[in-house]
């Protein structure tokens, strides 16, 4: 058996703030119902299967969307973001940071919505990627998770293309909407973090980009993962 790793004079993370986080292609800013509401509510008309996977809607009113956006953003077990793609136009998702272990620095990414606004675009890579940054780099910590039902194929592939190491399913691990998840586990570690980043910094340069904006280098390929 290996030996256990000796961690000295590590100080435990920090709890992360109501912050924003700018870059080239996103802005995350802290989650806010009068804000973020309308324009959320429009990307998702029609669009009722981007709630599948989620513990919550789809929702009957747009006032019924404001109310859980705002007990989101009063929550005090995740800290929520609104992703906002450049160019305009509002919000097209969120994301929070959950599950919060700071004596140990470990913390989830989850709550994760991509409206079809957002979905393949360079704004919802960015927004993982700034995540990760502050979660590694502003907040200290150690180990960064993702979790999902292991029935959702399409999160298991964005998690690996992401640069998260898959670590096992828990069998019967929750009770979502009524119906059983076992959930796959993900994690990426402080010490893997430097090659991520620069994985995910040479995927988002502009020149990465062909005139239709199609991407000419994978992001996967970069990590090598």
């Amino acid at each position: 058996m290996e030996d256990c790793l000796e961690v000295r004079n590590w100080p435990p993370a920090r709890l992360p703030a109501a912050v924003v986080l700018q870059g080239r292609w996103a802005r995350l800013e802290p989650l806010n119902a009068e804000a973020h509401t309308a324009a959320i509510w429009a990307a998702v008309q029609g669009h009722d299967d981007v709630w599948d996977w989620l513990g919550d809607g789809p929702f009957e009113s747009e006032e019924d969307l404001s109310a859980s956006l705002a007990a989101k953003a009063a929550g005090a077990g995740a800290r929520f973001f609104a992703i906002m793609p450049e160019g305009g136009g509002g919000a097209a998702g969120y994301a929070s940071l959950m599950r919060m272990d700071a004596a140990n620095g470990v913390i989830e990414v989850g709550n994760v919505l991509f409206t079809p606004v957002l979905q393949r675009t360079r704004a919802a890579t960015e927004a993982m990627y700034l995540m990760a940054r502050h979660v590694f780099e502003d907040l200290g910590y150690r180990r960064y998770e993702w979790k999902c039902n292991a029935l959702n194929l399409p999160s298991m592939r964005a998690a690996k293309r992401f640069g998260f190491t898959y670590e096992g399913t828990f069998r019967q691990h929750m009770v979502i909407k009524g119906k059983n998840r076992d959930t796959a586990w993900f994690s990426m570690l402080d010490g893997e973090w430097p090659a991520r980043k620069r994985a995910f910094e040479a995927w988002l340069i502009p020149e990465n980009f062909d005139v239709a904006g199609r991407q000419i280098s994978a992001l996967n390929a970069e990590l090598r993962v």
